[in-house]
């Protein structure tokens, strides 16, 4: 195989592989895409299960090697995974993710509203995954995902499981949507992170009090769970989600849009 581009390195070690697509649980009738697909080596394992497989990949050389390996059976598509369109049907993922563009990739899957994405089976930086699976995020975004989404860090990939080896390991990172999060609990979750993460940092009830009022908020944490002294960012994201499902539905709370770019019919336009 010829060399790869710089800084690219490709999952060599079949365990891992193999582990990722256990993990996923793909099979006929799903819809699942490898981003930063390579030459197939991942890819060609979900084929086998039976699933509708896209294969998105930017790279010459790899797009001819795919569409040799596999023909019809597998959907390959030219371009860069930061701007093909996502399906509009729900979806899964299974993918080892270029270092580089993991956050682009990432808040293309897990930012918008209404979620499409049904499942993923990731292989990240392990810097990245061990802050996406922080009891205490660090950011407003990274919040917002860990709320409305099970973040786990299934194993540590040493870097010699990649060709070229990397100067840093990966993480197994694997992603289910959360259930129960409409549109109008999903608009009140991102202004709650809003005050929640703003400068400087509020306690708990002050957060709660900007949409409810100071006596609705302290009711609506303590109904939540939540210490109303407590400082917003101390607050567990699952709980942010419970205080966000609980105002979402008194008639006195007026749930703010959500921006345009956490809308999904203005995320993409692919089928």
């Amino acid at each position: 195989m010829r060399a790869t581009s710089p800084g690219v390195h490709l999952l060599s070690c079949p365990g891992v592989v193999e582990s990722l697509i256990r993990h996923a649980g793909v099979g006929p009738g799903d819809l699942v895409i490898d981003f930063g697909a390579g030459p197939g080596t991942i890819t060609a394992p979900l084929a086998a299960t039976g699933a509708r497989v896209l294969a998105v990949e930017r790279d010459d050389a790899f797009v001819e090697v795919l569409h040799r390996r596999f023909g019809s059976s597998v959907r390959v598509v030219h371009g860069d995974l930061r701007r093909v369109p996502l399906p509009r049907r729900g979806f899964a993922v299974v993918s080892s993710i270029p270092f580089a563009v993991s956050t682009p990739l990432l808040r293309r899957l897990l930012s918008p509203v209404p979620v499409r994405l049904r499942r993923a089976e990731l292989v990240v930086e392990w810097g990245l995954a061990r802050r996406l699976t922080s009891a205490r995020p660090r950011s407003r975004e990274s919040a917002w995902w860990a709320a409305r989404h099970e973040l786990r860090l299934v194993r540590r990939v040493p870097a010699r499981c990649f060709s070229p080896a990397p100067s840093v390991d990966a993480a197994h990172l694997s992603v289910r949507p959360r259930s129960g999060s409409d549109t109008r609990a999903a608009a009140v979750l991102w202004a709650l992170l809003g005050f929640a993460y703003g400068e400087p940092p509020l306690p708990a009830r002050r957060v709660v009090a900007a949409l409810a009022g100071d006596r609705a908020g302290r009711r609506v944490l303590r109904q939540a769970g939540v210490d109303p002294g407590s400082a917003a960012t101390e607050v567990g994201v699952g709980d942010w989600a419970r205080v966000a499902s609980v105002l979402a539905r008194q008639s006195g709370v007026v749930a703010p849009r959500l921006p345009r770019a956490l809308r999904e019919s203005t995320v993409d336009r692919g089928r």
